[in-house]
């Protein structure tokens, strides 16, 4: 089994779709649009089976896939990884991760993180949770999720109870 790391191409957009689509339904994976995609393509990545009969022209069966989302100098992150699950345990996801990493370097971005459910992963990978010094990454919410810790804007604000003039 011949494995190549290419590229992305607005043709594999359709593939990448199928290949994310279940990830995103056991919630690993947020959905990304046609469009979405798209705009990665610049730093996108896919992971492609060669057989016998498509040689190496890299247009085999996508089954593997990340992005590089570069957010300025300082900061870029690994999106959309997944791996086919037949093929998954085999470095495929590593070699992803090694490619937006190197991307990311030639790119002279200072640092990469991943927002993850598997973070013994991307350990593997030379991540790790602490920030150069003192610094930590802390997020906040702002939509909905089914298991919202924090109240949105309108339920929060106080409510003006005072009577108003005619």
């Amino acid at each position: 089994m011949n494995i190549t790391i290419r590229a992305a191409r607005t043709s594999d957009i359709p593939g990448l779709i199928a290949l994310i689509d279940p990830f995103v339904e056991g919630g690993n994976v947020l959905r990304r649009t046609y469009q979405e995609l798209g705009e990665l393509l610049p730093n996108f990545f896919v992971a492609v089976l060669e057989t016998s009969q498509n040689g190496t022209d890299g247009m085999g069966e996508i089954v593997g896939c990340a992005a590089l989302e570069i957010y300025s100098p300082k900061l870029a992150e690994v999106r959309s990884l997944a791996v086919a699950s037949k093929i998954q345990g085999q470095g495929i996801g590593r070699r992803l991760v090694s490619v937006c990493v190197e991307r990311a370097r030639i790119k002279n971005v200072l640092e990469v993180m991943a927002i993850t459910t598997s973070d013994e992963f991307f350990m593997k990978c030379g991540f790790d949770y602490s920030l150069p010094g003192a610094k930590r990454a802390l997020f906040v919410q702002t939509r909905e999720t089914k298991d919202a810790m924090h109240p949105t804007l309108e339920q929060s604000a106080p409510t003006d109870t005072a009577p108003r003039s005619p």
